[in-house]
């Protein structure tokens, strides 16, 4: 027996579980009245989950995951003639057929495939109390506990469901080819519908009626995280990033370098792992900073990222929050606390943002993606100034909401205000009622209206975050300039190319591997040129091609990089290389000679043009000329050059100290 919903009434079946699809179909179609079969569509739930039935041909309904007594809900368009429906064919045409599958066809990243591939189960062992069997045997004491099992995630403290156990959780437990057929997941949008699925009046904001409008939204915490844990490879990366603020107090921001894994503390849970940070162009301040979104670089960043020995790529991004404590320097302000805030309202409003603009691609969603793994890094100071990692994501509501344009930040950073609603054709806003729950001072839980504001805490999910007890980052060095930190810390090839000459790089790479110190300054090599700062600053120097770029980014992410004397051989090869070592030998210093002048000098001095000379002697000239006229009583001004009295501090013209 299956029961039918649809906005004809409420209809029933019998049916053998063994009966196809179309069966079904073509009795729903008898309850309709001008039903345009190609837009029919069935769902377990009255809103979202709808699945076009032309997608389903040759689907039985056991198949489907239908039971005895399931409700299945039916939505369809009207057809624009009025001739009658008796019958339908399940062909429909191949571009609907590939809209309707596009989750099928998605390539999910490696972390997914690895936990589809597992059950999740949590093994339990014997129990010595209540297991009265034998050592092969298995009862309910000792059984494999679901993923999602309430009993274990509050014992481990595990506050949200990873994304793989919620799957389990919400997926149909018949046979695979259900939760095939019917996407489990639904994203959220609470946009009006346009146009309108009943098309009877004309689309927003010029009319709106329940069938286009969104319903009304209660926030709720979110069972689920995308990402469960973050993981900074090595603690280097943090201190480098934090020595721009030690040196000028202005905040910082920078973009997460790195790679999804499983993460086995949590029933099927994932971590990102941090390898690098690049800093993009931003002006910083004392309270804040400015930012550009979206960044020139991203498409070069994320295409470099990808040429690691393990795939990288920007799973989220992290910024300061310091201010020193006046008493003592050496501690910060404590600001972030239940009293206070965690994450103020903006900062949620931009994490939405950065996550809707990178989806997760997903078999599970009708869309062929849902949810975002970008996660937000927050230094701040903790209760006793120390400086500390905080690790959040927003919910699937909080994105919805900001994709909505329903909410805006505030002048107290722990709130988030509603916008009013706006019926202006150029902008127009639809607001449903919003309500959020809280336990009263009685605590009893009770049901508030979120106009015009409410706590920014309902749009937050946590995440955890620590390092490595034995730290193996893909990156060995982080000691080269970073980019987009001018007058701090500059970037030039010539210093490239002087730290090539003094670790030997030319001689390396003409001659083979004959010693251990040979073997000890290739390593050395080795290890400056595993920097991510400078990868990314060499492929813009136009000295290394592309497909060299490859090369020398594999070559130094190499889990083997430092225990390998022969693995920089395949960069010595490239002409890339080549190249950078002809630069490198001719930008060399050369040696002082230990006689006097002679011939070699004069050899040397060839290759020196006569403007450098002349320019050395003109300098030489006028500093003896500025001794001479400070000697008899006239200053010249450092900066504007003007000739002031003996007896002056200040220049006459510009103002400034003579020094």
């Amino acid at each position: 027996l299956l029961r039918v919903r649809s906005k004809d009434g409420n209809f029933r079946f019998e049916l053998p579980s063994t009966t196809d699809i179309s069966v079904l179909v073509n009795k729903i179609l008898e309850t309709t009245v001008d039903a345009d079969p190609a837009s029919l569509t069935v769902s377990n739930q009255p809103r979202g989950n709808e699945t076009v039935v032309s997608t389903l041909k040759g689907r039985s309904l056991q198949t489907l995951g239908l039971k005895h007594g399931d409700m299945i809900f039916v939505g369809y368009t009207t057809k624009v003639s009025s001739a009658p429906t008796t019958s339908m064919s399940i062909d429909a045409p191949s571009s609907t057929r590939l809209q309707s599958n596009i989750w099928e066809t998605v390539q999910e990243g490696a972390v997914d495939i690895y936990w589809r591939s597992k059950d999740g189960k949590i093994p339990r062992g014997r129990d010595t109390r209540f297991c009265k069997h034998g050592v092969n045997g298995m009862c309910d004491y000792c059984m494999p506990l679901e993923p999602y099992d309430a009993a274990y995630q509050t014992e481990h403290s595990i506050k949200h469901l990873s994304y793989h156990a919620y799957l389990h959780k919400i997926s149909p437990k018949t046979s695979s080819a259900a939760a095939t057929a019917i996407p489990p997941l639904s994203p959220l949008s609470y946009k009006v519908k346009n146009p309108c699925p009943s098309g009877g009046h004309p689309p927003w904001p010029a009319g709106i009626c329940t069938g286009c409008q969104p319903s009304a939204i209660t926030l709720q915490s979110q069972p689920f995280r995308m990402v469960d844990h973050l993981e900074i490879a090595s603690p280097d990366i943090i201190e480098r990033f934090l020595k721009a603020w030690r040196s000028t107090g202005l905040q910082r921001f920078g973009w997460l370098i790195g790679r999804y894994e499983p993460y086995e503390k949590v029933p099927m849970g994932i971590k990102a792992v941090v390898e690098a940070l690049y800093e993009p162009p931003q002006e910083g301040e004392l309270d804040g900073l400015t930012l550009g979104i979206p960044w020139e670089d991203e498409p070069r960043i994320r295409e470099l990222s990808k040429m690691s020995s393990v795939p990288l790529s920007i799973v989220g991004y992290i910024f300061t929050d310091l201010d020193p404590d006046p008493e003592d320097r050496t501690k910060s302000i404590y600001k972030r606390h239940p009293q206070s805030f965690f994450v103020s309202s903006l900062e949620a409003i931009f994490a939405a943002t950065v996550q809707k603009s990178n989806p997760t691609p997903s078999r599970s969603s009708p869309s062929g993606a849902f949810g975002s793994r970008m996660v937000t890094a927050i230094l701040t100071a903790t209760e006793d100034g120390k400086v500390d990692i905080s690790a959040y994501q927003v919910s699937e509501q909080a994105c919805a909401m900001v994709d909505a344009d329903m909410i805006e930040a505030s002048v107290e950073p722990g709130i988030v205000r509603i916008k009013e609603e706006d019926r202006s054709q150029d902008a127009a806003r639809y607001v449903p009622d919003v309500f959020f729950r809280y336990k009263n001072e009685y605590n009893l839980e009770v049901k508030k209206t979120a106009k015009p504001c409410f706590p920014v805490e309902y749009l937050l999910v946590n995440v955890t975050h620590g390092f490595p007890q034995t730290p193996s980052p893909l990156f060995r060095s982080n000691q080269f300039a970073i980019e987009n930190r001018p007058g701090l810390e500059d970037q030039h090839i010539e210093d490239v190319l002087r730290t090539l000459g003094k670790l030997g790089a030319p001689q390396l790479s003409d001659s083979p591997l004959t010693s251990t110190s040979d073997a000890s300054k290739r390593l050395e090599l080795a290890k400056w040129l595993s920097d991510w700062h400078l990868l990314a600053f060499l492929e813009t120097t136009q000295l290394v091609s592309k497909v060299d770029m490859k090369v020398l980014v594999s070559t130094v992410t190499s889990p083997s990089l430092l225990e390998d004397s022969s693995a920089l051989n395949a960069l010595f090869k490239t002409e890339s290389w080549q190249t950078l070592m002809t630069f490198t030998r001719e930008s060399a210093p050369s040696l002082p000679s230990s006689s006097g002048p002679g011939p070699s000098s004069s050899h040397i001095d060839e290759d020196i043009p006569q403007d450098v000379f002349d320019q050395i002697a003109a300098e030489e000239a006028a500093r003896r000329e500025g001794a001479g006229r400070v000697s008899s009583g006239i200053k010249i001004c450092p900066h504007c050059t003007f000739e002031n009295s003996e007896g002056e501090t200040d220049c006459e013209v510009c103002g400034l100290p003579l020094g």
